[in-house]
């Protein structure tokens, strides 16, 4: 059984360091891609506080845009075109992007209502090969920053690895 400390209390780098370690424990070992972003997911989203939603979209290899993959929050949009919305903007450039009012952002998807700030890391394979992307919504504008956006690079750094 896995206990997840309470990680509020840290600066932001040192808890994104410990939830970088503590993912790359959860998924130590383990081969199954689904099963590794899963854990990940859930540990983002009780590690972080203010979140509405974690998870990731994945590169669909049927059509090249992204699909729904594992997460923690409500019901989320199933695909999203390379290019539209914060995830498929942050695909296309293979860039974080932080965006603290989302209603602001050209062309936003709004799958939740109440949604107002988001973090789309992009996943890339060492080979430069886009995977997808790492999403965080909260319900609170401004929610995120550059630290969580370094955070979330690293922690997408460890995923890339076991995927």
């Amino acid at each position: 059984m896995f206990a997840q400390p309470d990680l509020t209390a840290l600066p932001k780098p040192e808890l994104y360091a410990e939830l970088a370690r503590q993912i790359a424990g959860v998924t130590d070992g383990e081969p199954n891609a689904v099963a590794n972003m899963a854990n990940a997911a859930a540990l983002i989203f009780h590690a972080l506080p203010d979140l509405s939603w974690a998870g990731f979209y994945l590169v669909d290899p049927a059509d090249g845009g992204l699909v729904l993959g594992p997460f923690q929050g409500k019901v989320a949009c199933v695909r999203i075109p390379i290019g539209r919305g914060v995830c498929g903007t942050a695909a296309a450039e293979r860039r974080t992007i932080v965006v603290p009012d989302v209603e602001a952002f050209p062309g936003h998807i709004a799958c939740d209502d109440a949604s107002r700030s988001e973090l789309v890391a992009p996943l890339l394979a060492r080979d430069g090969r886009l995977l997808g992307v790492l999403d965080l919504d909260s319900p609170t504008p401004g929610r995120f920053d550059d630290e969580d956006a370094a955070g979330m690079e690293r922690i997408a750094g460890v995923l890339t690895a076991v995927l």
